[in-house]
């Protein structure tokens, strides 16, 4: 299944808003994600994913939310396959 998922940002690197990236933890599984669509984002919060790129920033509560659905359906362990 392919979803939007939500993720906390852990880090961020490059200047250029085109090519800026950031470390999104998705509850326990972090990957690196284009934040050229949230050039507003910063260090703890959270946006909403989608095929590795960061499109819109979300509330803490409605991630926490979105990750306890996704763990009771199991669809996390969809990140844990590709360890990119």
């Amino acid at each position: 299944m392919c979803l939007a998922i939500p993720g906390k940002v852990e880090s961020i690197s490059g200047a250029d808003p085109l090519t800026r990236m950031g470390r999104v933890n998705f509850g326990g599984i972090s990957k690196d994600v284009s934040l050229a669509c949230v050039p507003e984002v910063q260090v703890g919060d959270y946006v909403i994913v989608h095929v590795g790129f960061a499109l819109s920033k979300v509330d803490e509560h409605e991630a926490q939310q979105v990750f306890a659905y996704l763990r009771r359906m199991d669809e996390l362990a969809e990140l844990r396959e590709d360890r990119s």
